[in-house]
């Protein structure tokens, strides 16, 4: 038996109608399926990027803060796939989001590079 692959990874915001446009309208992730859980007072929006892996956004009325950014316990950071992170980059700037200084990964020796979600929840960029 083995894992073939990340299904979706969930995420917990503070203000749905924000988060949504952020990750609709600047990160351009489609929408599979929108729907409000009455029981819980939570938003569930299904987005998918263009490999097939999803995203679940939720709403919760007053979650608590991440601890630290971000070196919490748990989820360290999301990182996607970019053909170019310096022409990512010069986009989400363009689109008035905050992006760390281009570092290259000792390793691998491929550009990366940081931002936020309006939450701060560390996202990555990552060159192909």
């Amino acid at each position: 038996m083995q894992l073939e692959g990340i299904h979706h990874v969930a995420v917990i915001c503070s203000d749905y109608q924000v988060s949504k446009a952020f990750y609709t309208e600047i990160l351009g992730l489609k929408v599979l399926a929108e729907n409000y859980r009455a029981m819980r007072q939570s938003y569930k929006l299904d987005l998918e990027l263009p490999n097939g892996n999803q995203i679940e956004l939720f709403s919760f009325p007053e979650p608590p803060e991440r601890p630290t950014t971000p070196e919490a316990r748990g989820l360290r950071h999301l990182a996607f796939i970019v053909e170019s992170v310096e022409e990512y980059v010069d986009y989400l700037e363009s689109c008035g989001v905050e992006v760390e200084p281009i570092r290259i990964d000792e390793y691998t020796g491929k550009p990366y590079t940081f931002f936020k979600d309006p939450d701060g929840l560390p996202l990555e960029l990552y060159e192909k």
